[in-house]
């Protein structure tokens, strides 16, 4: 069995992201899709002084409308520094932040070189799957030159990798027609992401679906049992 996985790029991304590409072979980063503005693509949410807060990489989109994520570009190449010094505030506090903060920052900074947001997530994708210990294979779908669209072009980057399951989220599920899967020989299987164990997020009430920053610096890297759902069944076949 060969299982992969077909997804565009997040900014730090919660930790059901990491749950669902660790059960793949591969991940396929799938930034030769359209950009959408005010998705996960380039933000996602923290623990805030006041609660749950937004970190926003800027980008350029005037004139842009329709440009794919990996033609993305950030607008102001300080946004990496200014992350880390509100990451730095807001968790400073928080149980692991002596010990993961040096790494993380390091992340950072590598990914504050970028200029397109692809590569600055991918940077940041990476670090953290090898922090959590994640041996999936990442590789971009340039690499496989797909064609056609949509679910068409879904497929062939699942025969083009030698796929024989294809696992997706669950949100998929009102727009991917399985029948280019079947014809193909290829499994469509869909995430059912758990009800994750709660951990400690300090003094505010407890938020499962924050950024994977949140649980590293609260819990540290090594609480598997804190983002990987395998206890129950959460892949369902079709």
């Amino acid at each position: 069995m060969r299982r992969i996985c077909i997804i565009q790029s997040a900014y730090i991304p919660w930790r059901g992201f990491f749950d669902l590409i660790d059960r793949c072979d591969e991940y396929v980063i799938l930034d030769g899709a359209q950009f959408v503005k005010g998705h996960w693509q380039n933000r996602n949410r923290v623990r805030g002084p006041a609660g749950p807060t937004w970190l926003s990489i800027p980008v350029v989109t005037a004139d842009r409308l329709g440009q794919s994520i990996e033609d993305v570009r950030v607008s102001d190449r300080g946004w990496a520094q200014t992350h880390w010094r509100k990451l730095a505030t807001y968790y400073a506090d928080a149980p692991f932040f002596a010990a993961m903060g040096p790494t993380l920052q390091a992340l950072f900074e590598d990914a504050g070189r970028c200029e397109r947001l692809t590569e600055i997530n991918e940077i940041l994708m990476r670090g953290i799957a090898g922090l959590l210990g994640i041996e999936t294979t990442f590789v971009r779908d340039t690499i496989y030159d797909p064609q056609g669209m949509r679910t068409d072009r879904v497929v062939d980057i699942c025969i083009k990798a030698g796929a024989t399951h294809y696992l997706t989220g669950p949100s998929a599920r009102v727009y991917l027609d399985e029948t280019p899967f079947t014809e193909a020989g290829i499994a469509v299987e869909w995430m059912a992401y758990p009800a994750y164990t709660p951990y400690a997020q300090g003094a505010h009430p407890y938020d499962p679906a924050l950024s994977i920053i949140d649980l590293l610096l609260n819990a540290g890297p090594g609480r598997e049992d804190l983002w990987r759902g395998r206890a129950q069944a959460q892949v369902e076949a079709t």
